[in-house]
């Protein structure tokens, strides 16, 4: 047994905790507000954002590939995981939704898990999320991970009020966020959601100032004793209160004035609150501004690079944490060495049109790209190979610095009379 295997047996379950006393969960916050999962995406930013990742992800797409022998890949439709993870890892699924549902999962709980259905040879026959509000992550004595299911009486069919299901570790794809241990992921809603608690806190002051829109305005002065002063104030309201009563003409009796009033400047920046609250949910995701509709900072001259940096340090991190979870929980041990699985980005790095031209242009007149492999990128029907579709070329006027004048070397001379 490893050191590491002895370390783990020893330490209590894999949790998200840092130390002893402090312990990150969902729940109230300083703002007031209760934040959890199904709250925060009732937030316009944090479904944005979520949105925003869930459907990249699920969007890219996703093949198995082998190891040649020439270093060289092969994209491999035979295995019985290409259609799983390509197509339809469920009857009940598509590879989008699937992968769409997982990678919401992940965002919002900071782990994602799926039930893994084998056959008797160990291969996969079907991928199957699970909620990772009913999952709990234990050890056994021996220090392997053991999965503990917990179903309602929606989902159990075998009691009807509740049940558990216990799952080895070959049974459980889970792919885990950023966490303490390595092991389970902590919840970036849950790390910022006294951030999150702010935004929903803004978000219901802005709509009940609005909903009363006579009470800032002003005040009613009278120029004696108002005798009923209830009564006056409810007519009042009744008559002009909210934003649908908005600059309806006031009729005033008894010598009644009425005295507007300025706006607060602590209600009057409330819009500035707001708008910082979406940018700080932008950065706990790492999501450009400009794609959750932020477009202040954003211009034709940086927009298309802000979206390249997305696929780059926001997209790619989470592509890989997918790449590598599909592969360790999926592959069987004698295929790690020859498969691996790979979500292709290529797509979304692409420039311009007219920038793409100019590289294939490059790439082509300097031999290291044929036009079918230009083809192929623009997702274009290939040429056939005794058309020169394969063919690599180079400028003939190119030569290496060791060979200059070789061909006027070779010439035969002339013999002179």
């Amino acid at each position: 047994m490893s050191i590491f295997s002895r370390l783990f047996r020893s330490r209590d379950k894999p949790q998200n905790r840092m130390g002893s006393a402090f312990t990150f969960l969902f729940g109230g916050t300083t703002s007031g507000k209760t934040v959890n999962e199904r709250t925060a995406m009732q937030t316009t930013a944090v479904y944005a954002c979520v949105r925003i990742l869930a459907e990249a992800v699920a969007g890219l797409p996703l093949h198995v590939y082998q190891y040649k022998t020439d270093g060289s890949k092969e994209k491999l439709v035979s295995h019985p995981l290409y259609n799983l993870l390509h197509n339809e890892p469920n009857p009940e699924m598509t590879s989008f939704v699937f992968r769409e549902t997982l990678m919401s999962h992940l965002l919002l709980w900071g782990n994602a898990y799926a039930q893994v259905i084998r056959d008797g040879r160990g291969q996969v026959l079907a991928l199957y999320p699970l909620l990772p509000s009913k999952m709990d992550i234990a050890r056994t004595a021996s220090g392997e991970l053991t999965y503990t299911y917990y179903r309602d009486s929606e989902e159990s069919r075998i009691n009807p009020d509740s049940g558990t299901v216990k799952l080895r570790r070959d049974e459980v794809l889970h792919i885990p966020g950023l966490g303490f241990d390595g092991l389970v992921g902590y919840s970036p809603i849950a790390m910022a959601k006294n951030a999150i608690g702010m935004a929903m806190a803004t978000e219901e002051y802005g709509a009940s100032f609005f909903a009363n829109g006579a009470n800032p305005g002003g005040v009613l002065v009278h120029p004696g004793v108002v005798k009923d002063p209830k009564r006056v104030r409810e007519s009042w309201n009744t008559v002009y209160q909210g934003s649908s009563n908005a600059h309806r003409i006031a009729v005033l009796e008894e010598g009644m004035k009425f005295q507007a009033i300025g706006i607060p400047p602590e209600q009057a920046q409330f819009l500035e609150t707001r708008k910082f609250q979406i940018n700080e949910i932008a950065r706990i995701f790492r999501v450009p501004p400009h794609m959750v509709g932020d477009l202040e900072k954003s211009s034709f001259s940086n927009i298309e690079q802000q979206s390249l940096e997305f696929v780059k340090y926001t997209l790619d991190p989470w592509v890989v944490r997918w790449e590598q979870a599909l592969q360790q929980s999926l592959l069987l041990p004698s295929e790690k060495t020859r498969y691996f699985v790979k979500f292709n980005v290529d797509g979304l790095l692409r420039g311009d049109y007219q920038s793409r031209m100019s590289g294939y242009a490059t790439a082509r007149q300097n031999g290291w790209m044929s036009a079918n492999d230009i083809r192929q990128l623009e997702d274009m029907n290939r040429i056939p190979a005794e058309e020169g579709g394969d063919l690599y070329l180079i400028n003939g006027n190119m030569t290496k610095l060791a060979d200059a004048g070789a061909f006027a070397n070779n010439q035969p001379k002339e013999v002179s009379k």
